[in-house]
This record gives C-alpha cells, sequence and structure tokens, in this order.
C-alpha cells in the first residue's frame, strides 16, 4: 500500500472514530446539579447548621452515584463555596442542554418543630407556606451586584410577580412533576416525611430560567434539632443523597430507556405536537352507511383497547391513607388508590382514549389539583406516555 492510500485509510478511520464518539456524546442523559446558596450567602444557619455546606455535599454525592451509572453526564453550577447567581444557574444548565435540572436546598422555619421534605416544580401557589418558601430563596438576588436592574425591577418580597416577566414553558411541567413525584416515592421508602402531601408548585426563580424539566428540593429543616443533625451527618446525607439520584436513574429509565441512546425527536424536554392521523378515506367519496361510520369507530376503540393500553390521572401522592370517598378530594368520584408501600398514590379516572384522560385532567386541575398529570399503563404495567401515544 503507497504512503497516499495510507494517509486516506487512516483518514477514515480517524472520522470514524470521532463520529463514533461524537455519537456517543449525544446519547449521554444530561443531569445538572445545583447546590443552592455558597460562599457570603450562607442560606439558612441553625445551630451551626449551615445550608451552603449541606447542599453541596448532598450534590457531590448524588453527582458521584450518577457518575457510576452507564451513559450519564453530570454538569455542577458549584462543586466549591462559590456565589454563582440565581439565573447563571439555570444558564449553565441551558447551555449543557442538559436533560434535567436538579437545584437542591434545606428548608428552615421559626416553629423549630416543622421537619419534613418539599419537592417544588416551576408554577404559581396561593399557598402561603409555599410562597414563604419561594420568597426565602429568592431573596439571594439581593446579594447580586445591580440586582435590580439584571432582574428587569423584580421584586423577590414579591414572588407572584416572577410569572409576569415572561411566558411561562408549559412545555416542561408534566415531566417535571413525574420527576419530582420520583424524588418524594425514593424520600418516602426511606422514612422521610412527605410535607403538604404531594409534589408542590411555587415561583422559583433558579426554576425559572431554566428550558428543561427542572425541580427545587428542600431536602428538610435545619431549623430542627433533630432534622438539622441528620442533614448535617454523613449518614444521613449518604441516605438522601442515594433517594435522589434512584430517582433520576428512575425518571431517566421511564423517559429514555436502559438503552445507549435514545431518540432526540422524542426527548420529552420538548414539547410532543400531536399529529393528526392521516386520511386515508377517498375525498371524492363519501361514506352513506352511517352504520359502517359507527362500526368503523367501534372497531378503532377496540384496537385501542386490545392493545392493553390505558391512561389514568395521577392527582396525588402522599404517606397519609384517606377514605377514597369524594368529599376527600374536593368532590371527584371514582378516585382510585396504589399503596405502592412506601407512598400511598391517588387516581381520577381512567379510559382508553387519551383525548378523554385529557378532559380528566382539565376536570382535576379545575378542582385545584394543579400538580395532577397523565400516565399510562400497558397491561397493568407504567409505561412512558410518550410511548402510549404513539
Amino acid at each position: 500500500m503507497n504512503i497516499k492510500n495510507k494517509i486516506k485509510v487512516l483518514s477514515i478511520i480517524g472520522l470514524l472514530i470521532f463520529s463514533i464518539s461524537g455519537n456517543s456524546q449525544s446519547k449521554k442523559f444530561k443531569v445538572t446539579l445545583d447546590a443552592g446558596h455558597g460562599d457570603h450567602d450562607y442560606g439558612a444557619v441553625y445551630n451551626g447548621h449551615i445550608e451552603k455546606n449541606i447542599s453541596l455535599a448532598i450534590v457531590l454525592k448524588v453527582g458521584k452515584i450518577l457518575e457510576s451509572q452507564p451513559n450519564f453526564e453530570v454538569n455542577y453550577t458549584r462543586e466549591t463555596d462559590v456565589f454563582i447567581g440565581l439565573v447563571e444557574r439555570a444558564n449553565i444548565a441551558n447551555r449543557a442542554d442538559s436533560n434535567i435540572f436538579v437545584s437542591i436546598h434545606c428548608n428552615a422555619n421559626k416553629n423549630t418543630v416543622a421537619d419534613g421534605t418539599e419537592t417544588y416544580v416551576m408554577g404559581m401557589t396561593k399557598n402561603a407556606s409555599s410562597l414563604a418558601v419561594a420568597k426565602n430563596e429568592n431573596e439571594v438576588v439581593t446579594l447580586e451586584k445591580d440586582y435590580k436592574q439584571k432582574y428587569n425591577g423584580y421584586d423577590p418580597s414579591s414572588p407572584e410577580t416572577l410569572i409576569g416577566l415572561t411566558l411561562m414553558q408549559e412545555d416542561y411541567l408534566n415531566n417535571s412533576i413525574a420527576l419530582a413525584a420520583k424524588v418524594e416515592d425514593e424520600f418516602a421508602r426511606i422514612g422521610k416525611k412527605i410535607r403538604g402531601g404531594g409534589v408542590k408548585q411555587a415561583p422559583y426563580m433558579v426554576l425559572h430560567k431554566a428550558y428543561m424539566p427542572r425541580v427545587l428540593i428542600e431536602t428538610g429543616f435545619v431549623s430542627n434539632p433533630v432534622e438539622g443533625a441528620i442533614l448535617d451527618s454523613e449518614e444521613g446525607q449518604n441516605d438522601i443523597a442515594n433517594a435522589i439520584a434512584q430517582a433520576i436513574i428512575s425518571y431517566k429509565k421511564e423517559y429514555f430507556g436502559n438503552e445507549d441512546g435514545y431518540s432526540e425527536d422524542n426527548r420529552p424536554s420538548k414539547k410532543i405536537v400531536e399529529k393528526p392521523a392521516p386520511d386515508t378515506s377517498n375525498s371524492s367519496k363519501k361514506e352513506d352507511d352511517t352504520a359502517k361510520k359507527d362500526t368503523k369507530k367501534d372497531k378503532s376503540k377496540e384496537t385501542i383497547n386490545d392493545s392493553g393500553i390505558l391512561f389514568k390521572v395521577q392527582i396525588a401522592a402522599s404517606a397519609k391513607k384517606m377514605d377514597l370517598d369524594p368529599s376527600n378530594f374536593k368532590g371527584l368520584k371514582n378516585i382510585e388508590l396504589e399503596d405502592t408501600g412506601s407512598i400511598n398514590k391517588y387516581f381520577y379516572g381512567q379510559t382508553s382514549e387519551y383525548e378523554e384522560a385529557k378532559k380528566f385532567l382539565t376536570e382535576a386541575k379545575s378542582k385545584g389539583y394543579n400538580s395532577a398529570f397523565i400516565i399510562a399503563l400497558k397491561n397493568g404495567k407504567s409505561i412512558p406516555l410518550k410511548d402510549a401515544i404513539k
């Protein structure tokens, strides 16, 4: 083989290696982990327990677990004791094109008896306690230089005004809720108290600008002497970090599968645009036989039923078991309970038709279940919603 041919062969091999490497990297499931506060921003401080240190320790532990998993790429907003602005934290996740954004914090309350975990998604709420937590976290912006100009006059003492700054990205809400629910499932599994009985919504600045499914986790109260000591212990941090990591792994498995990669076209951080079914009928020839039409419609439904696909609306998840009386569920009837052993999940409505499931979802939200979302089952087993819609 002459020198020119050798060079050609080596060039082709090089291109193949580069291509394989590039494709491999593009298939990584990207997670951005955000440790709340940092440097001169201590966060909540009680009895020597400092939020900025605890949140960083937990984040690093979560990251270590995920990095040991195949096909995970972990990105951090901070890995040391430094100060990062709230919007910059979201921008770090955006620049990395992460699949999910997870912000980890500790809670605090003047009532030192308060305890338990809370998991939030971006949204509006009239709940006073949720707004108070958001207000405390959002006040970090006042530590940034020229924050009034930088945040266009945003007032951190009124978190409700955050909604009016830009249009919300509803594309990611259902996936955010699904991820948050998995976090709460894992917390319940290790015996953590879930405050408020389910996923919560609140206007957090750090979540507002992240263009992907995103959650904020309050891992417990440093103001509670017992819980604060657990949060500040190696064992306690390991338990919490493992629960969060397992929730992320479960989310990745459900929405992206176990294979090496996934299709960017089906990436759930992008809004799924439903395409109308192609019209195979002859436009010049109309069906006059109504009975035939009804028969065709019935056969269509039978096909969906035969596939074993069933849709339900999950309206709540709680460690507390409630009687299924409509009075306990804001008048909604035919509520179904699933006891997973660690948490009780409550569902409203079930149907083989996705369009009908969306009506159930609208009804549930009209009753105040703003965090409700649709799940899909095939032959009794949970499957990704995008697969069921297909």
